[in-house]
């Protein structure tokens, strides 16, 4: 039987709008699995953020901080931390405009200042409570993603000023801060080699702008109904949004299972 593999986002893909797992989401996963699909997860969050995903699924193998970090069945096989020193001087930088900032390695994150009302809305929308303050947490850890809080076009002063790093809205307060070139793709193509599969048995899920370069690149990338039209362009499918259940509705069409 030829090996087939499945890459999943969380928010607004495994989880609903509520930030729910749907019991038939549950009961899909479990079913490509007991059928020999080789189910992983692909996201912008940690590690320490979705264990109660994994364990609810049975899934051991993840792509974490948007390709960062990848754990395949159980055992790190890639990392690729932020780079030291010029993100010393993003963070002064941030500091100097005003804006905080979240720094997050595979076991936690700290903020750099506290009672920050953009860190405390855009990490509950996530269901998270504000982060411990550390602001030389970056200095004693190697870090695989950073959080910098601003909005609209703020960030292009650092995307012009910082280009060692790529940055990816997520909410209107907060945006990605990742190693420039990193993203879940590069993440999933590191999988991808360990797991022995070939492209062409890859399938992907999402509908973040985090989610463009994997859905693009693996053999067969959905979009969920509820994506940004950005994903939604590069995708192979677009299916129904995921309070209509649509990454089931997915599953069923392309007949994995």
């Amino acid at each position: 039987m030829t090996k087939k593999i499945a890459f999943f986002d969380i928010d607004g893909t495994l989880l609903n709008h509520d930030k729910e797992l749907p019991v038939e989401t549950i009961q899909a996963i479990k079913d490509l699995q007991n059928s020999g699909v080789y189910c992983a997860i692909a996201t912008g969050r940690a590690p320490f953020m979705y264990e109660h995903i994994r364990e609810t699924l049975g899934i051991d193998s993840y792509v974490s901080f948007n390709g960062q970090y990848v754990v395949f069945e159980g055992e790190t096989i890639y990392k690729n931390p932020l780079p030291h020193s010029h993100l010393e001087e993003l963070y002064h930088d941030a500091k100097s405009q005003g804006h905080p900032m979240v720094f997050m390695n595979h076991e936690g994150m700290r903020a750099s200042q506290p009672n920050k009302p953009e860190i405390e809305t855009s990490l509950g929308s996530l269901h998270f409570q504000y982060p411990p303050v550390d602001e030389e947490f970056y200095k004693k850890n190697e870090l695989y993603q950073s959080l910098v809080f601003c909005e609209g076009n703020e960030i292009d002063h650092y995307r012009d000023c910082h280009q060692q790093f790529d940055y990816i809205r997520w909410h209107q307060y907060s945006c990605d801060v990742l190693p420039s070139g990193g993203s879940k793709a590069q993440g999933i193509n590191q999988m991808i080699q360990a797991a022995g599969v070939k492209l062409e048995d890859t399938y992907a899920f999402g509908d973040g702008l985090n989610d463009i370069e994997m859905i693009r690149d693996v053999g067969t990338g959905v979009a969920m109904g509820n994506a940004v039209d950005a994903t939604k362009q590069v995708s192979d499918y677009v299916t129904t949004d995921v309070a209509e259940g649509g990454l089931v509705k997915a599953i069923y069409k392309l007949k994995l299972l």
